[in-house]
């Protein structure tokens, strides 16, 4: 016959399991560490087997390192299975600055237009300024018009010229998919995010990681030259951190017709 199990045994295996306490009120064996406890966030409680309490604060899960891996891998997963089913994609870049009058505001929408009538797919970051001119031309057009939207903590809103969309949590992954199967990469005017995806675009492609076949396209010559003038004297001919012929990677043009020219040359990238 089996042996029953003592109930000292039980008590003790008890005793050994961390346990929780559904309360927000201070438990009264925490032993006064004196020790003042934002309520708002200790909702709960660990003890040890020695009945010492702390507050547990992780109201957040992505704070935890491991659930923060697996959110990381859900946003690339969800988000190459929704590209996979987009064709001939132009993805377009700039500030989320400027307004509906500003002129690259109207040359973003007019390009994009144009690239719907053609048959591509406008993505963009599915902001406001450059990102709602291009997704507003696709939609006017009844192209496809995507957006790829980043969470931020003063809030990011999608523009509603967006068809289809996708939100992600993490820029990088974001990244990665503005980048992931664009047959040609449009860069219009804009800051700080707006270099970062331009240089991270031909850091790749010069370093042979992304095809020298995608196009990186500088529309505006009055705020890309100066740019391009500082890369070509100082990091190609006066420092040499660059290669002579790493200026064929980016095209500067100056209208939507121009732009257009460069794009209908480009083929479908399969990912």
């Amino acid at each position: 016959m089996p042996k029953k199990k003592s109930k000292v045994n039980q008590q003790t295996k008890t005793k050994k399991k961390k346990r929780f306490a559904k309360t927000s009120v201070q438990p009264s064996w925490t032993r006064g560490s004196g020790k003042a406890v934002s309520q708002h966030r200790a909702y709960r409680w660990l003890c040890d087997q020695n009945d010492r309490c702390v507050p547990y604060l992780e109201d957040d899960f992505t704070e935890n390192i491991n659930w923060r891996i697996f959110r990381i891998m859900a946003e690339f997963v969800e988000g190459f299975e929704f590209l996979s089913q987009l064709e001939r994609e132009v993805t377009f870049f700039g500030s989320a600055r400027l307004s509906s009058q500003n002129k690259y505001y109207k040359l973003a929408r007019e390009l994009a237009g144009l690239c719907a009538k053609e048959k591509f797919t406008v993505i963009t970051g599915g902001g406001g300024g450059i990102m709602e001119a291009a997704n507003r031309g696709a939609f006017d057009k009844g192209g496809e018009s995507i957006g790829l939207n980043i969470s931020l903590p003063e809030g990011q809103r999608k523009n509603k010229y967006v068809k289809k969309g996708k939100g992600f949590h993490y820029f990088f992954t974001r990244k990665v998919m503005l980048s992931a199967s664009a047959q040609a990469y449009v860069f219009f005017p804009g800051g700080f995010g707006t270099l970062d995806e331009l240089f991270e675009m031909v850091t790749l492609i010069q370093t042979g990681k992304m095809s020298s076949d995608v196009p990186v396209i500088l529309v505006g010559k009055a705020f890309w030259e100066p740019l391009l003038e500082w890369i070509w004297s100082e990091l190609r001919d006066h420092l040499e951190t660059i290669d002579k012929g790493d200026e064929t990677i980016l095209q500067l043009c100056d209208s939507a017709q121009e732009a257009m020219a460069i794009i209908r040359k480009t083929s479908e990238r399969v990912l």
